[in-house]
């Protein structure tokens, strides 16, 4: 069974304030898959993900160029930013190795992973609604 909330946002602040909230009740080895369009807001939800563990958001950049980044936190928050790669490449970058019992894995573009190995995955849906307003959907398997 699987828990879903589906919130409407209207700026950026809005969608890391979801995050945020997600992020307190996050205790280690959740891996957070983000779906949505170029500039849904994808990277939003991250910096609120990092402010909610503790770390700097402000700190917290789309690493399209870097690929992996991670910030230390109350849990570590790994960032991967999949926008330039195929399955094959997103393949190789270990991520099924991470996060580990002390840490939380961000990845936007998540749809070009061939595979999901996490068990404790949280799928996040972030879409357009027109103008500025967003529907960000958090699905946790129960």
């Amino acid at each position: 069974m699987t828990l879903s909330s589906v919130h409407e946002t209207a700026a950026p602040e809005q969608t890391a304030a979801v995050a945020r909230a997600l992020a307190e009740s996050l205790r280690g080895g959740e891996v957070i898959l983000l779906h949505g369009e170029l500039g849904a807001g994808k990277t939003a939800f991250v910096k609120g993900l990092a402010e909610g563990l503790g770390a700097d958001p402000g700190e917290v950049a789309s690493p399209t160029f870097v690929l992996l980044t991670w910030y230390p936190a109350r849990l570590k928050l790994w960032h991967a930013d999949l926008y330039r790669l195929g399955a094959a490449d997103a393949a190789d970058l270990g991520l099924e190795e991470l996060p580990g019992a002390d840490g939380v894995l961000a990845v936007e573009w998540a749809e070009r992973l061939a595979e999901l190995p996490w068990p404790r995955r949280i799928l996040v849906h972030i879409e357009h609604r027109g103008e500025d307003l967003r529907e960000v959907r958090v699905e946790r398997p129960e």
